[in-house]
């Protein structure tokens, strides 16, 4: 992070940090100048936070899951990994499945250096991970963690003081936080709330059938330079009203 900047945005994201994150976590930065990573809240055992799937060498989907040393309750930013053989498991088959993928070249150098240095936390796994994959996206965002801001409150009223807290004035978030949401409280703060969604566009993955729900990895790897026209045909963002869907098998991502 290069420095807390408060002056006050148009529109701030806010998710925790995930591992090798799917597409549509991507999508709904294409438009905004800042990103708030979530990493004071509380880690949640087994979640898209420590593991994601991604195509193996047979063409079949992997899950990769980031080991986590017990206990599990406590906020993201200071879960520790646990042992280190994971890493070189990771690594063969990320680099089994993608060798043969066409950008997997410009982007093999950077990746076997995340995979080839040791990790103690997860949440700074998960960041050098995410700026990777957002320069390959052509992203540019401001990259601030919640855990400097010490925001108060939970849920609704957490967000309402990040966005004070950060001058924001319009939340965007996944369908989700639709579940949890108090639309009363959020007028009363005068904070508008978009909700993002995400409909995978399909691409050449070098198979006859396309696989959905991946790391957004899969996508860089497979279309280079040409991955954010994909993000950005699939994303949408609506205001969020009542009649918004509740979450669906990818919202928590």
């Amino acid at each position: 992070m290069t420095g807390i900047n408060l002056a006050a945005g148009h529109v701030i994201v806010a998710h925790q940090p995930a591992y090798l994150p799917w597409p549509g976590y991507f999508a709904r930065l294409l438009d905004v100048d800042r990103f708030l990573l979530l990493d004071h809240v509380q880690y949640s055992a087994g979640s898209w936070q420590q593991r994601n799937h991604v195509l193996g060498l047979d063409g079949k989907r992997r899950l990769l899951t980031v080991p986590i040393r017990r206990p599990h309750h406590q906020p993201i930013c200071d879960v520790l990994i646990d042992d280190d053989r994971w890493r070189g498991r990771h690594w063969r088959i990320i680099s089994d499945g993608y060798r043969r993928a066409p950008f997997w070249p410009q982007w093999e150098p950077r990746l076997a250096a995340v995979y080839g240095r040791p990790w103690e936390r997860l949440a700074a796994l998960n960041e050098a991970l995410l700026r990777l994959l957002l320069d390959g996206f052509g992203i540019s965002v401001d990259i601030v963690r919640s855990s400097a801001l010490r925001p108060t409150g939970r849920r609704t009223d957490m967000l309402i003081d990040l966005c004070r807290l950060t001058g924001t004035r319009t939340l965007r978030v996944g369908t989700g936080a639709t579940s949890y949401l108090d639309v009363d409280s959020l007028a009363r703060a005068d904070i508008e709330i978009e909700i993002a969604t995400y409909a995978h566009p399909p691409y050449g993955q070098g198979r006859p059938d396309f696989s959905p729900g991946l790391s957004a990895l899969d996508l860089l790897l497979h279309r280079g330079p040409d991955a954010r026209s994909v993000l950005a045909a699939g994303a949408a963002n609506s205001p969020w009203t009542s009649a918004t869907p509740t979450e669906d098998a990818h919202a928590a991502r």
